[in-house]
């Protein structure tokens, strides 16, 4: 009896279709493209975790597919917060402020396997707000509104550089963008400044009316002085002198005819008048 046999028919090539799955899986598993100010650190997964010895900075990377790269920012960031704090005599203030700051680039392992990445929230917020509270509270509202702005930006930036030194993470500028007081304290400030500001003014002006009066004064004197160096200088002789030679051009001017008969008591030509 004949044994009918049944046969597999298995196209050539077909087991080249899993092969390039997995190569493709490989390979997209194990390419990693860091973009602009980016960088990255490796999760090694059989490994010690995060390898804190080497950041990998922007390009395209191959990765061992068991590992993990993970990508942060490391080109300066800011963040914007609302801050309630107390001012040096209690009076709560809203502060309204941004914080630009980057991650160390070098130590961006050492930052991820310390702090985690969410450093930002976890490490970065907590620090600013307590520099924040720590400098508004040597302050008051009056100084906080007006005009302490700059010096409370700095001394912030210095209180959160200290407290994040060791943390990996660098602040680079603190920018205090507006300052919020109760209305009535706000009003009975600005009520305060205009005073001293129109006090400043007629100060001005009351210095002014004084300067002017001393130059007239000086200008005063001057002039007097110059009459009795003149007057004192004026002898009979000299006037007499004077008037001889006005009369002797006046007399040979063409347009002039001047008829003149004797004199007066000082000996001076007296003029009668012009004859036509």
């Amino acid at each position: 009896m004949a044994r009918n046999q049944v046969g597999f028919n298995i196209p050539k090539g077909s087991f080249l279709i899993p092969v390039a799955v997995f190569l493709l899986i490989f390979i997209v598993k194990s390419t990693e493209t860091i973009g602009p100010g980016e960088a990255g650190v490796i999760f090694e997964r059989f490994g010690d975790g995060i390898n804190t010895e080497k950041t990998y900075g922007e390009g395209f990377h191959i990765v061992a597919p068991w590992n993990e790269m993970i990508v942060q920012k490391v080109r300066q960031q800011s963040i914007s917060d609302q801050m309630n704090v107390l001012s040096v005599n209690g009076l709560e203030v809203r502060v309204d402020g941004t914080v630009w700051f980057r991650p160390d680039y070098n130590n961006l392992g050492s930052l991820i396997k310390t702090k985690g990445k969410n450093y930002i929230s976890d490490i970065l917020d907590p620090a600013i707000n307590a520099a924040a509270r720590s400098v508004v509270g040597r302050y008051t509202p009056e100084q906080l509104y007006s005009s302490k702005r700059d010096v409370i930006e700095q001394e912030i930036l210095k209180v959160a550089q200290e407290e994040l030194k060791d943390q990996y993470i660098i602040v680079e500028r603190v920018l205090v963008e507006d300052v919020q007081l109760p209305t009535t304290i706000r009003d009975a400030i600005e009520r305060k400044l205009k005073q001293e500001q129109e006090s400043l003014e007629y100060q001005f002006r009351i210095e002014k009316a004084e300067k002017e009066a001393e130059r007239q004064r000086i200008e005063a004197k001057g002039k007097a002085d110059a009459n009795k160096i003149l007057s004192a200088s004026l002898t009979d002789k000299i006037l007499q002198d004077k008037g001889i030679e006005a009369t002797n051009k006046l007399a040979e001017s063409p347009n002039s005819k001047v008829v003149i008969i004797g004199s007066g008591k000082s000996g001076m030509p007296i003029i009668l008048g012009n004859q036509n």
